[in-house]
């Protein structure tokens, strides 16, 4: 009977484990995607301020 709870006790403390494991894999994965993200973001919003820019210069006059 001992064993038997030792093991029960082993394989909840495994499964614990790997759940933990999978939480912080999840968690990294995610961040990863925010950081992603807002790179893209930065980028797109920097192409578009240039393009303003110089759409603003060609109006001037000379």
């Amino acid at each position: 009977m001992k064993d038997i709870e030792n093991l029960h006790t082993l394989k909840s403390e495994i499964l614990d484990i790997f759940m933990n494991m999978e939480v912080d894999e999840h968690e990294q994965r995610k961040r990863k995607a925010a950081v992603r993200y807002l790179k893209a973001r930065r980028g797109i919003e920097q192409r578009e301020e240039k393009r303003r820019l110089a759409e603003d210069i060609a109006e001037l006059p000379e």
